[in-house]
């Protein structure tokens, strides 16, 4: 008996040992890079990725870390996030770095040309995309945006609009009727646009067009998402997503270290435009 208890305890032990020695190197890594990835520790240390998942929750109880979808980010790399209040007209946010958002929209239409169904968001980048897709041929544009879909009026696409109540400004449909007609189908890439974009996910004014943003999150192969620089580290009402729910993020510079971070551990693709 009292042996047994003694193997117990020697191996409660060791188990501690091992414990403290994979939390050091997860340190090391996080010193080094400033993120790491649960696949890529659990490749290195030869552990389950339950086991890592169990680390890193020990690890940010003590303060050490911060988790982040797919792995953790060092707490020391985190800029301040500003709160946008207010939705800006469209009008004036489509004027609002316009030159940098035409380079974002010509690059989302060169690489979204090569699909047959494509789904379109609301937005002011989205929209300066659309001119770029009216030569294209037999291929199928769903969109809640009526101005995209005057844009491409008359051009060899098939273009659909989600029907439902309409945003007068923003000149989108939404409501129940828009999401039930798009959530029955499946699109080969989605390009959305947002208002913000933080480690926390990604954020829009709009209640209403928050919920089509979902639908083509979840119904759509390839997940694009437009974002200028400017709107890195904002966040405003509507949390639409998390990081991990988009493929690619079209950008006009490199994201700050702290989204950078949690954008890699999200396994996120970023193009510069």
């Amino acid at each position: 008996m009292i042996d047994d208890e003694i193997q117990v305890a020697t191996t409660r032990k060791q188990a501690r040992g091992l414990s403290r020695d994979r939390h050091a190197r997860i340190l090391e890594h996080l010193a080094a890079g400033g993120s790491v990835t649960v696949s890529a520790l659990t490749a290195e240390l030869g552990v389950s990725d339950m086991t890592i998942r169990r680390d890193l929750l020990e690890l940010e109880r003590e303060g050490r870390l911060r988790r982040v979808h797919g792995g953790a980010l060092e707490n020391n790399v985190l800029p301040p996030v500003a709160m946008d209040s207010e939705e800006p007209s469209f009008e004036s946010r489509l004027q609002q770095r316009r030159p940098i958002k035409e380079a974002i929209a010509a690059a989302a239409a060169e690489l979204v040309q090569r699909y047959r169904t494509i789904a379109i968001d609301v937005g002011t980048t989205t929209f300066l995309m659309s001119p770029h897709l009216r030569r294209l041929q037999h291929v199928k544009i769903f969109t809640n945006s009526i101005r995209v879909a005057t844009v491409l009026d008359g051009t060899s696409a098939e273009v659909y609009l989600a029907g439902g109540r309409i945003r007068l400004d923003e000149l989108s449909t939404f409501g129940p009727s828009a999401v039930a007609q798009f959530e029955a189908l499946w699109f080969d890439v989605a390009v959305i646009g947002v208002s913000g974009i933080t480690s926390d996910g990604l954020f829009d004014y709009s209640f209403e067009d928050a919920d089509l943003k979902r639908v083509y999150l979840r119904r759509a192969g390839l997940k694009i998402a437009l974002c200028d620089s400017a709107k890195f580290q904002r966040m405003s009402l509507v949390n639409v997503g998390a990081l991990a729910d988009i493929n690619l993020l079209i950008t006009d510079a490199p994201p700050p270290d702290s989204l950078a971070a949690a954008l890699a551990a999200a396994r996120v693709e970023v193009r510069v435009a």
